[in-house]
């Protein structure tokens, strides 16, 4: 697995480079959530499928940065875009965030934030039956979800291919979660 990369500091996100280290980390996450599948932690994969999905969010607020900074207001919003949306994507600004990429392009994508939300929830809450605290009834709604979560990083990390450079190790990455998706 290419975590190697994905320990060294990121680049500052005004660097280009910052969009390729942020796609790595997203497919090294999503692989070490179907890792931590295979090892029967639910709860730890689930974690992990959603720092897979801000990751690739924040690869996607940086590579969209200036069509998401004509798309708002104010001069004070244009700088929250690039001090705090794009390094840090705060998990509560998480569903605007997504909204704003859906109008730069990326369909659908605040329905998987959505998704990536709900096993947010379900890292800290486990499975409830009574669907008060996590709304997973069971273990195995989880899981699917964080297959199928999994299986959208990759897609929409493959759907980046020529605006992105696409080094040696993101490319590695990628087969091997696919290969791990099967």
């Amino acid at each position: 697995m290419a975590v190697e990369p994905v320990e060294r500091p990121l680049p500052k996100p005004s660097d280009e480079s910052y969009i390729e280290a942020r796609l790595l980390e997203a497919l090294v996450e999503a692989r070490l959530a179907l890792r931590f599948l295979e090892e029967g932690l639910t709860r730890n994969a689930a974690g992990k499928a959603f720092q897979a999905w801000r990751a690739l969010l924040a690869a996607l607020l940086r590579l969209e940065l200036e069509r998401l900074k004509a798309l708002v207001k104010t001069e004070e919003e244009r700088r929250w875009l690039e001090s705090t949306a794009v390094p840090r994507v705060p998990t509560t600004k998480m569903v605007a965030l997504s909204l704003m990429l859906e109008k730069a392009g990326h369909e659908g994508i605040s329905l998987w934030t959505d998704r990536a939300l709900l096993l947010h929830d379900y890292q800290y809450n486990g499975p409830d039956p009574d669907m008060a605290l996590s709304k997973f009834g069971s273990r195995e709604e989880a899981v699917e979800y964080v297959l199928r979560l999994a299986g959208e990083v990759a897609r929409r990390v493959e759907a980046l291919r020529g605006r992105v450079k696409r080094p040696d190790e993101l490319d590695r990455a990628l087969a091997e979660l696919r290969g791990a998706l099967g």
